[in-house]
C-alpha cells in the first residue's frame, strides 16, 4: 500500500523502474559501452530533494510523460513543478535532451519547503532493481577513458565485498571508493550531500537542489558539474587536475536524511545518486602542511592560470595536494595536484580567492611555454566544448569563463605576472570597507559605455515624464576611467541616481532571495541604522561625488529585506529556483557584476568595450608596479 501523506514517512533514495510504463535496456555491467535502439534515450531525473529516477524515453515521450512516471514512482504530485535541463526549462518537447543526461524536477509552489520528504515507491513492480550498471558515466567524452577503467575497478571491488569509506573531513558528503586490493582509487561526492543540500550527512541542510549554496552564485547540487568542467578545461593536463566525470552511482553507503528534521535514516538500502567521480591521487601532504617556498614555479603558474580562467573562488592551500617525486631523494622536488573545483565558474563575477597570490613564485614572470599556452587559449572554443561535453552547464558560467580568459590573455601579453593578474581580479579592504576589484571596475565602465550608447540611439520622446535624468558634464577629455577609484565613483554614482541605463538599475546585480523557514528565527541587531541609500532616497545636501568606499558600502551592502520584531520578513512572492538565477535568490548583502542579463548583441558590444579598456588599465598597473619596486630598492639600499 502507498503511504498516507499524513503519516510518518521513512525516506529513501530509490531508482524505480515501472514495467508498464518504461523498459530499461540492459547495457552490461557498465552501461556506457552499450548502444541504445534508434530514437531511444536514457535520462536520469533528479528531484530537488535528491531522489533519482532512471528511465528511457522514446521519440513520442514528452515532459508530461516524465512527470507521470515520477509521480507513480515516488507517489508525489508533479502538477505544480518544472523540469529543467541546465538553463533550459522544458515545456513539453524533449528533443534537445541527449542520452545519459541528468534532469532536475523543481516545484513551483510558494510554500515549497526543503524538508519535504522523498517518498518511497510502493508496489512490487515499482520496487524493481535498476537494470543499468551500478555506476553510469553521464557523458561520452573521450576524456573519460581513464575514468571508465576506474569504474570497472570499483565495480569489481563491489563484487568482492570491498565497500567505500566515508570521508569525515569537509562540509559535504564524500566517499573513498576502492579497488579489489582495498586501495582508494576515486572520491565520490553526491550532489544531494553538498553543504545545505537535503541529504548532507554533517548537519548542513536546509535548502533544495537548485537554490543558492555555499557561494552566492553557485547553486546547491551544481558543484559536481564545475568539478568536471575544470577537468575538461585543463587541456593537455596542463595544471594536473585529476580525471573527473559526472556519474549516476548506486550504493548503500550513501546518506539519506529522514526529510523531516535532517536526521540520518536508520536503515541503509541501495540508493542511486548523481555525483562527481574523481580519480584519487595518492599524495604525501597538503600545501597547508608545509612551507610553499619549495613548490616548483611552473606548478604554481599552471594552477594559477587555470584558477584565473575559471575564476576559482576557493583556491586555498588545503585543496592543493603535494606529492614527492619518486626517486628524487629531496624534499623540494615535488608536484602539485589541484582538487576541489566545485566553487569555480560562478554565475556572476564573484570575488575570487587565490592562496598563491602572495607566494613568491607568483611574482616571477611567465615562461615562454606558459605564454604560448595562454596565447593558444580560445574562450569561444572552450564554451563550445563545454556545451557539447557538459550541456547542463549554465550560460552565465560560460560568460564568466569567456571574460576571465580574455582578461588573462591580454594581461599576459602585456607582461603582467600571475600575482599582478590575481590582484587586479581580487577585491580589497580599505579602512574597513570592501572595494570593487579592478576587473569589476572595468566591467562596470564597459557596461556604462554600451548603456550610454544605447540611450544616444534611442529617441528622447520615448522617455517617460516620470524618469528624471541626471547628467554629469565631463569637460576633461583626459579623464582616466582606468583609475579604479574614479571609475567606481562615476559608475556607482550614476547607478545610484539611476543614470546610464535609463531605468535606475545598478550595474552591479541586485541579489534577492526569499526567506527560508529555518532562517526566520535569526535575530537582527536593532541598532543597525538605515541610511538614505537603503530607503531609496537621494540626499539633497550632497554636492560632491560620493567616495568609492562609501558608495560601495551602500550599494554592495544594501539590505533587501524588512525587519520587524527581530525576524526577517519576506519582501514578496517567489517562484521556483529553476526559473531564477542563483544570485537573484539572495539577499542584497553584497553584489557582484552580473553578465547573464545582457542580450547576445549587448554581450558582444560589452566584450569589445571591455577589451578597449584593458590596455590603459594594464599600463597603469605596470607603471605602479615599477614605481613600487623602485621604492623598495631605495629603502633597502640604505640598510646596514
Amino acid at each position: 500500500m502507498s503511504p498516507k501523506l499524513d503519516s510518518p514517512v521513512q525516506t529513501q533514495m530509490v531508482v524505480g523502474v515501472l514495467k508498464n510504463l518504461l523498459t530499461v535496456e540492459r547495457h552490461g555491467s557498465y552501461g556506457m559501452e552499450g548502444k541504445q535502439p534508434t530514437g531511444r534515450r536514457r535520462v536520469f531525473v533528479q528531484t530537488e530533494t535528491g531522489c533519482v529516477l532512471g528511465m528511457e524515453l522514446d521519440r513520442s515521450d514528452n515532459v508530461h510523460t516524465v512527470k507521470r512516471r515520477l509521480q507513480v514512482a515516488f507517489n508525489v504530485p508533479t502538477d505544480e513543478s518544472s523540469l529543467s535541463f541546465g538553463d533550459m526549462v522544458l515545456k513539453n518537447d524533449l528533443s534537445a535532451i541527449r542520452s545519459d543526461s541528468p534532469l532536475l524536477l523543481t516545484r513551483n509552489l510558494l510554500h515549497r519547503s526543503s524538508s519535504t520528504p522523498c517518498l518511497s515507491p510502493s508496489g512490487r513492480e515499482i520496487q524493481q532493481r535498476d537494470e543499468s550498471g551500478p555506476i553510469e558515466i553521464l557523458g561520452h567524452s573521450d576524456r573519460f577513458t581513464s575514468t571508465r577503467q576506474l569504474v570497472k575497478d570499483v565495480v569489481k571491488a563491489f563484487k568482492h565485498g570491498v565497500d567505500p569509506i566515508p570521508v569525515h573531513s569537509g562540509l559535504g558528503g564524500a566517499y573513498y571508493f576502492r579497488n579489489s586490493r582495498g586501495e582508494s582509487v576515486a572520491i565520490v561526492k553526491p550532489t544531494d550531500e553538498e553543504p545545505f543540500a537535503p541529504n548532507n550527512p554533517k548537519g548542513f541542510v536546509g535548502k533544495a537542489l537548485g537554490q543558492p549554496g555555499l557561494k552566492r552564485s553557485v547553486r546547491v547540487g551544481e558543484t559536481g558539474i564545475r568539478e568536471v568542467a575544470a577537468y575538461l578545461l585543463d587541456y593537455e593536463h596542463f595544471a594536473n587536475v585529476p580525471a573527473t566525470a559526472l556519474v549516476k552511482i548506486t550504493h548503500s553507503i550513501f546518506n539519506v536524511n529522514d526529510g523531516v528534521n535532517g536526521n540520518r535514516a536508520p536503515k541503509r538500502k541501495l540508493v542511486s545518486k548523481i555525483a562527481s567521480f574523481q580519480q584519487f591521487i595518492p599524495h604525501d601532504f597538503e600545501a597547508s602542511d608545509h612551507g610553499t617556498s619549495s613548490f616548483p614555479v611552473s606548478a604554481v603558474h599552471r594552477i594559477g592560470i587555470l584558477d584565473i580562467r575559471i575564476l576559482n573562488t576557493d583556491r586555498h592551500a588545503g585543496n592543493l595536494l603535494v606529492r614527492k617525486l619518486e626517486g628524487a631523494g629531496r624534499f623540494d622536488q615535488v608536484e602539485l595536484i589541484p582538487i576541489d573545483h566545485g566553487l569555480c565558474l560562478p554565475e556572476s563575477l564573484e570575488d575570487p580567492y587565490f592562496e598563491w597570490i602572495h607566494w613568491p613564485q607568483a611574482s616571477i614572470p611567465f615562461s615562454e611555454d606558459e605564454l604560448e599556452y595562454i596565447e593558444n587559449l580560445d574562450p569561444v572554443r572552450d564554451c563550445e566544448m563545454l556545451r557539447s561535453e557538459l550541456p547542463i552547464i549554465r550560460e552565465a558560467c560560460l560568460r564568466v569563463l569567456v571574460l576571465c580568459t580574455i582578461f588573462l590573455k591580454e594581461a599576459a601579453s602585456h607582461g603582467l605576472c600571475l600575482a599582478e593578474i590575481g590582484e587586479m581580479m581580487s577585491r580589497e579592504f580599505r579602512s574597513g570597507e570592501e572595494e570593487p576589484s579592478e576587473l569589476e571596475v572595468l566591467c562596470i565602465e564597459a557596461r556604462r559605455v554600451i548603456m550610454a550608447e544605447r540611450e544616444d540611439l534611442s529617441p528622447r520622446s520615448e522617455a517617460s515624464d516620470d524618469d528624471v535624468q541626471f547628467h554629469i558634464d565631463c569637460e576633461d577629455a583626459s579623464w582616466d576611467f582606468t583609475t579604479p577609484k574614479m571609475a567606481v565613483d562615476d559608475a556607482m554614482f550614476r547607478a545610484y541616481f539611476g543614470m546610464g541605463n535609463g531605468n535606475g538599475r545598478c550595474f552591479l546585480s541586485r541579489l534577492e532571495e526569499r526567506v527560508e523557514e529555518e532562517e526566520e528565527s535569526e535575530v537582527v541587531s536593532e541598532d543597525e541604522s538605515v541610511g538614505p541609500e537603503e530607503e531609496g532616497l537621494p540626499v539633497p545636501e550632497r554636492t560632491t561625488t560620493p567616495s568609492a568606499g562609501k558608495l560601495s558600502t551602500s550599494l554592495l551592502g544594501e539590505k533587501s529585506q524588512k525587519f520587524h520584531g527581530g525576524k526577517t520578513l519576506d519582501s514578496g512572492p517567489t517562484t521556483s529556483s529553476g526559473h531564477r538565477s542563483a544570485i537573484e535568490q539572495l539577499p542584497i548583502s553584497i553584489s557582484f557584476v552580473k553578465l547573464a542579463d545582457m542580450t547576445e548583441d549587448e554581450w558582444t558590444s560589452f566584450l569589445e568595450k571591455f577589451q578597449d579598456l584593458l590596455l590603459p588599465a594594464f599600463a597603469k598597473r605596470k607603471s605602479a608596479t615599477i614605481g613600487q619596486k623602485q621604492r623598495q630598492r631605495l629603502g633597502t639600499s640604505c640598510q646596514f
